[in-house]
């Protein structure tokens, strides 16, 4: 005997077929007049051709909210993959293999699967800096990026100080220079430039060169790129100040009444900035009973007790109320 499965007859499969293409029918006609559906993708709506009637409302738009005209503004408006970036030597646009021996699933490769990852790997970075000049740009914007992030600089000042960089590295102003010192006077600059500006000493705590080269290589770069720096304004290191000395909101308002009563007067011509701003946030603490040493001010702004004393003293002269030494 056979066990085998009998086969529908051609009369049954015909009849599911019909019944497949009936309620497919029925779901692109319209339930009053059986007219035809169409989809209204502007009004995101479903609605019959016929008759009007709205049989969907409020359907998720999964198209660009963008439009374009010709293919060349498509292909600009596209956003397809990762943004672009200055602070990455190729600016983001090659492959980039992962560190972790591991597949989409979370697993562990397999020690020859390793050793392929390992070669593709090695094969990528040698592709990704073919020549000098990128090998070059690769190590500068590295540093960029340690010197920014040990400075709690935001992200605008890393991609501007790239930017400053790379013209420099197009218009050949390395040579006898040194990659880090570059680094470190372009960020330096694009610090002062976006108003997030950081003392030469801050600077070179964290950079690799010494002190009097970076501000020899900082004074030629603005000079060679003719970049527009204005000088640093006192006020802007007084919220850095006033919040790692955790002093409050009324400390910041009086030292800055204190800077601008002082450069209305003509007192911080000449003066250095950062020493200004710590001896305003000391005398601003004073005044409004908040205990806070020297010592304290000129550990957090990186400059001396004297240098606090002198500056506080002319504070003084301005009589801006009577002041505790």
């Amino acid at each position: 005997m056979s066990n085998s499965t009998p086969r529908p007859s051609p009369t049954v499969r015909q009849h599911e077929t019909e019944s497949e293409t009936e309620s497919a029918d029925e779901t692109t006609r319209c339930p009053e007049c059986s007219g035809q559906l169409i989809t209204d993708d502007e009004h995101g709506e479903t609605v019959c051709r016929e008759c009007g009637l709205v049989v969907e409302s409020d359907e998720i738009d999964r198209g660009p909210e963008w439009r374009a005209f010709d293919s060349a503004e498509r292909d600009s408006k596209s956003r397809v993959g990762a943004p672009t970036t200055n602070m990455m030597h190729d600016k983001g646009l090659s492959t980039n293999i992962g560190w972790q021996d591991k597949d989409a699933y979370g697993k562990s490769l397999s020690s020859n699967q390793r050793q392929k990852m390992q070669r593709l790997r090695t094969w990528n970075e040698r592709f990704r800096t073919r020549d000098s000049k990128e090998r070059n740009l690769k190590q500068a914007l590295g540093e960029i990026d340690r010197m920014a992030s040990a400075l709690g600089l935001p992200k605008a000042v890393r991609e501007t100080a790239s930017v400053i960089y790379r013209r420099a590295l197009d218009e050949d102003l390395l040579p006898g220079r040194s990659i880090e010192g570059v680094a470190t006077a372009a960020l330096y600059a694009a610090a002062r430039q976006l108003n997030n500006p950081r003392s030469l000493d801050e600077f070179a705590a964290v950079s690799r060169v010494e002190k009097m080269e970076m501000t020899r290589t900082y004074r030629y770069i603005v000079r060679q790129l003719g970049l527009e720096v204005k000088p640093a304004d006192p006020e802007q290191y007084v919220p850095r100040f006033v919040s790692r000395l955790d002093l409050n909101e009324e400390v910041e308002r009086e030292a800055r009444a204190l800077l601008r009563a002082a450069k209305d007067a003509a007192v911080t011509s000449g003066k250095s900035p950062v020493g200004l701003a710590a001896a305003a946030v000391y005398a601003a603490a004073l005044l409004t009973n908040q205990k806070v040493t020297q010592s304290q001010v000129g550990e957090v702004a990186d400059i001396s007790e004297v240098t606090i004393r002198n500056r506080y003293k002319e504070l003084l002269e301005l009589d801006h109320g009577e002041l505790v030494q």
